[in-house]
């Protein structure tokens, strides 16, 4: 199985971490992160690293063009078109803002702008553009990146592109909102807003914020939940979008959602909602906390692919005993088709616990490296998930991976790349912060699979 499996170079500088900047498996195509770098000196010279003028040249288009010009040669390299056949993309922006204290507030604004990015991608990827997310992030692995972009294709196109639907608020940033390429619907990355709020309108909605009516609460009030109504909210926009889309129901056809939050004490929350929209059998989900968002006032994104109601496969729900049952309302995995869609992979017991396997013993406090451990514990998991879903760890392809604290990144990955001798999965790796949904881990991975069921 693993020989269908190619992993491929398109003559990108080669990178410091144990990746492959693409992975190929099935009809899918996985790239890695990429950042404006040449792995020697850092940001290159074309990305504004030679020190030019910040006053006359913008630092952030600059990047964005070294790094969509090497996705475009990796792209090529296997098979694909970078202005037709991306379904779906991913940009990483650094800010220094909000700080944990307005994280744990539930301010998710960045403060930033991501116009000159922008103008650079329409240069390369034209209408209909991939479903999009879009997310400020606290580090990446370069000094001074200031984006990093990664990508799923499926070369042979056309895409199909939807617009959203009468009565939803439209993005503003010139992705669609829903791409279907055959028996899949990728849903871009929805925020609980109307792209409009107070600004230009005589109405007051009691703070500062685009927050569409439906997902406010009242502010003079002791009542309500922010991000219950929130989360409700976002999965109403999203059924309607996938419903234009050719898939009806999120409860049947979702097959894998992430969900971006502002921090771990919204998870609860969010999770209640989760389980009224999802009662049985839910679809793999990955909750990444401490995200900063495109929309003030805003505390979640989901993103989501999707089954389309005619599609020709169908989901199957992955349990295993010997993985450790998830927490929360997610199940530890998803297979459709030939691909397996991970749940979140943190270090958790069943109570959600960080387990004592992973922590050093107080009596012998500098014994053992909990980062190591966390990950070794982690693959453990997820090398049984894979055995039940019919294929194996080395089939892995793709993962995005975050970390609390970069001080782990070193032995975190040594840990993980012990494990994959061959090719090596593609991978994204940025900072977060903590404390994570689970007190005391250190890392979250999202992680897809290739698990062909013949």
């Amino acid at each position: 199985m693993a020989s269908d499996i190619q992993h491929i170079w398109g003559g990108e500088p080669m990178p410091l971490m144990p990746y492959t900047p693409a992975v190929k498996a099935g009809d899918w195509v996985f790239l890695s992160g990429q950042l404006a770098t040449d792995f020697e000196t850092g940001i290159t010279a074309e990305g504004g690293g030679d020190g030019r003028n910040p006053y006359l040249d913008n630092h952030l288009e600059l990047q964005s063009k070294v790094i969509l010009d090497n996705l475009t040669s990796t792209l090529a390299a296997a098979g694909c078109d970078i202005a037709t056949d991306v379904v779906r993309i991913y940009q990483w922006f650094t800010s220094e803002y909000p700080t944990m204290e307005e994280f744990a507030e539930g301010n998710t604004w960045p403060r930033i702008t991501i116009t000159p990015y922008l103008r650079t991608r329409d240069l390369y990827i034209k209408p209909p553009r991939p479903a999009s997310t879009g997310m400020g992030i606290k580090e990446l692995l370069v000094a001074d990146s200031l984006i990093e972009v990664d990508l799923l294709a499926i070369p042979g196109g056309p895409s199909v592109g939807y617009e959203t639907p009468e009565g939803v608020p439209s993005p503003l940033a010139g992705y669609s909102p829903a791409i279907r390429r055959g028996d899949w619907i990728f849903l871009a990355g929805e925020i609980p807003v109307d792209w409009m709020g107070d600004w230009m309108s005589e109405r007051h909605m009691g703070d500062l914020s685009c927050l569409a009516p439906e997902a406010r609460v009242n502010p003079y009030l002791w009542y309500d939940s922010p991000i219950e109504r929130q989360t409700d909210y976002t999965l109403q926009k999203l059924e309607k979008i996938a419903a234009a889309a050719g898939a009806s129901s999120l409860q049947k056809n979702c097959v894998k959602a992430t969900v971006y939050l502002s921090g771990p004490n919204d998870f609860a929350g969010m999770d209640r909602v989760w389980r009224q929209w999802f009662p049985e059998n839910p679809p793999a989900r990955v909750v990444v906390p401490y995200m900063g968002l495109g929309g003030m006032g805003s505390r979640i994104e989901i993103a989501m692919k999707l089954l389309a109601d005619d599609a020709s496969i169908s989901k199957e729900t992955i349990e295993t005993s010997d993985a450790v049952e998830p927490p929360w309302h997610e199940p530890q995995a998803v297979k459709a088709g030939d691909y397996l869609f991970f749940s979140t992979m943190i270090p958790t017991d069943e109570r959600g616990s960080l387990p004592a396997s992973v922590q050093r013993n107080p009596g012998f406090p500098h014994y053992g490296l909990p980062p190591q451990m966390e990950m070794e514990y982690l693959i453990g998991n997820i090398s049984a998930i894979c055995e039940a879903a019919g294929t194996s760890l080395e089939n892995i392809c793709k993962r995005q991976c975050y970390h609390s604290d970069f001080a782990d990144f070193q032995i975190s990955i040594n840990e993980w790349a012990r494990h994959f001798p061959g090719g090596k999965p593609a991978s994204t790796t940025m900072r977060i912060g903590g404390p994570l949904q689970v007190p005391g881990a250190h890392v979250i991975l999202d992680l897809i699979g290739y698990a062909p069921s013949a």
